[in-house]
């Protein structure tokens, strides 16, 4: 398994006012096991049940607010 650190900064605000952020196929592969953690205030990592949509090239992470985290991925 591979990991991939993002920062909420990364993050942008979509048309249904959720923060969307993106990845392409090439980084994580095609998607089918993704997990997401988000960073807490005591710098330990919980999983959390993210909205994940795809669309061609890219896979896109939904949230109601932007968060530093890293997303876990199989190579």
């Amino acid at each position: 398994m591979s990991s991939k650190d993002f920062k909420k900064e990364e993050f942008v605000r979509n048309n249904e006012g959720q923060y969307q952020l993106e990845f392409k196929t090439l980084e994580i592969g095609q998607g089918s096991n993704l997990t997401v953690e988000r960073k807490n205030e005591t710098g330990e990592y919980e999983t959390i049940q993210a909205e994940i949509k795809r669309n061609n090239d890219s896979i896109f992470i939904n949230w109601s607010e932007p968060f530093d985290g890293r997303i876990i991925f199989e190579n």
